[in-house]
């Protein structure tokens, strides 16, 4: 297990929505073809967590947000971080949504 988030994909909709816990983490909101359109956070100011954010992101995504996967930490800030982190290292750029903090994080060589 590395640092990468590489659980497997979860379609994005109201029933997987309301399966998940009301807990703080961190996410991937892809589309179709598993193109990263976000890389976010459920943190302390979600009132439901996890379910809270993702559908804070289907409604600025709209409908080509169609699959997720997420990872649950109280650690949801530096977890954050470095999935920025890699996600800038592998695309060269950071997803739209999260292209105002590519001067905040910092840069990583994954082996």
């Amino acid at each position: 297990m590395g640092i990468r988030l590489d659980k497997p994909w979860r379609r994005l909709d109201d029933t997987a929505i309301d399966a998940l816990p009301s807990q703080l983490g961190v996410y991937h909101v892809a589309d179709s073809g598993g193109t990263v359109l976000s890389v976010g956070y459920a943190g302390a100011r979600e009132p439901f967590g996890m379910q809270s954010a993702l559908r804070r992101e289907i409604e600025q995504l709209g409908a080509a947000a169609t699959q997720f996967r997420c990872e649950f930490t109280s650690n949801y800030r530096s977890r954050w971080d470095e999935l920025l982190m890699l996600h800038l290292a592998d695309h060269g750029e950071l997803p739209e949504p999260q292209r105002d903090q590519a001067a905040r994080v910092g840069r990583l060589s994954p082996a």
